[in-house]
């Protein structure tokens, strides 16, 4: 709560300097920073919140000033005490459906009309304003600013919803980057200019013994949700009868009653073959698998957990769609039809009787990970892909 507050009073410190300060600062070496904003929808942390935090990340090591105008939350407390931050409401629908979706439709326009008053006292003529959700572009393009913003692109938009933020949101986009070529075909069909940074994972120097067990375990990580597929997989293993499950993560309050009945399905139907284990250590959870599983439902646009799971040798098996298919391509890793839980069932079969198979494709996906998606090159690389031209000069 202190670190909280003391952020709050140093953005309030900071937006009564004079507009230039922060554009021409220089650190000691002479180099001359930028001053970055970032833009979230929520306070929570999922794939996209933890990008954000290795984008300040990279900013900070290379001397920028970085605030944060986000909903409060884990995010806002895993800010770096340097990091201001400015508090906006929620920027979602909250899982609203029928008539409720409708009045929450109302709200949300009502909270991007207050974010966009926020983003528009806290942000100056020379700062750089990095949107880092979907829904928070709308937000962007009220708040009015000349600069416009640069859109760090992390859905893969196949809705019609999710065309209609971009749509609203274009006239202040000015930059957009897509962290895998096919979340950056949608935005570019709808006219938008789009250039891709890969994301990035820290490769730990260990690579995960296979060894033959009585039961192999197959783990599903990530936000317990509809869409990530969990119910895919426990349905594909009443087929798989001889392995056990780990469920890694846990359910916001609106996915409260999906996630008790994937515990009731597991009772009654898995024999109590698994595991709901909360939140994990990823790498060190993912080096006890034998086969990682990404059953999502609706494409992501590069799911980071499958990348963790390339970076230790742990054979990864997705569905065939958004960023799976591009990290599993040319044989990194088993691609199987959206929502097919008897394929996904035959392709697990198929990866625990086939070791020699295994051992060539983990090889093949750990190469693309060392080659592509290091987070110590991945991740500068995409801070500089977000900066306006002059400014990747300056801080190079």
């Amino acid at each position: 709560m202190l670190g909280r507050a003391f952020r709050r009073w140093r953005v309030r410190a900071a937006t009564a300097r004079p507009p230039a300060v922060g554009a021409t600062a220089a650190g000691a070496s002479g180099m001359t920073m930028a001053s970055i904003v970032f833009v979230n929808r929520a306070g929570r942390v999922s794939g996209a919140e933890v990008v954000l935090l290795r984008l300040i990340q990279a900013a900070r090591e290379r001397g920028d000033q970085v605030r944060v105008i986000s909903p409060v939350g884990v995010l806002a407390d895993r800010l770096p005490e340097d990091v201001a931050h400015v508090e906006i409401d929620e920027l979602d629908l909250g899982g609203a459906s029928g008539v409720a979706r409708v009045l929450a439709l109302g709200t949300l326009a009502r909270r991007w009309i207050r974010a966009a008053a926020v983003i528009r006292r806290n942000v100056d003529a020379h700062d750089v304003v990095i949107v880092n959700s979907l829904l928070a572009l709308p937000a962007a393009r009220f708040a009015r600013l000349r600069q416009g913003v640069s859109w760090l692109v992390h859905d893969t938009i196949d809705e019609a919803k999710q065309r209609a933020m971009v749509k609203i949101g274009r006239p202040a986009i000015r930059r957009a980057v897509a962290v895998s070529p096919p979340t950056a075909a949608p935005v570019q069909q709808l006219g938008l200019d789009v250039s891709v940074s890969p994301l990035g994972v820290d490769i730990p120097g260990v690579f995960a013994q296979r060894q033959a067990r009585p039961q192999p375990v197959i783990g599903i990580m990530g936000v317990i949700t509809p869409w990530k597929g969990h119910q895919v997989l426990l349905q594909a293993l009443t087929h798989v009868p001889e392995v056990r499950c780990e469920v890694a993560g846990s359910a916001f309050h609106a996915d409260a009653d999906y996630l008790a009945e994937l515990q009731r399905f597991s009772d009654a139907e898995l024999d109590g073959r698994v595991r709901f284990l909360g939140h994990v250590d990823p790498v060190a959870t993912v080096l006890n698998w034998d086969i990682l599983v990404n059953a999502s439902t609706s494409p992501e646009a590069g799911p980071i957990v499958a990348l963790e799971a390339m970076s230790v040798g742990v054979p990864v098996i997705a569905t065939d769609h958004g960023g799976s298919s591009w990290l599993l391509r040319d044989g990194a890793g088993v691609l199987v039809p959206v929502g097919d839980a008897e394929a996904l069932g035959a392709a697990i079969t198929r990866v625990l009787e086939n070791p020699s198979g295994v051992a060539e494709m983990v090889e093949r996906a750990y190469e693309r990970v060392c080659a592509v998606h290091d987070a110590r090159r991945a991740f500068p690389a995409m801070l500089d892909a977000l900066l306006p031209d002059s400014r990747r000069e300056l801080t190079r």
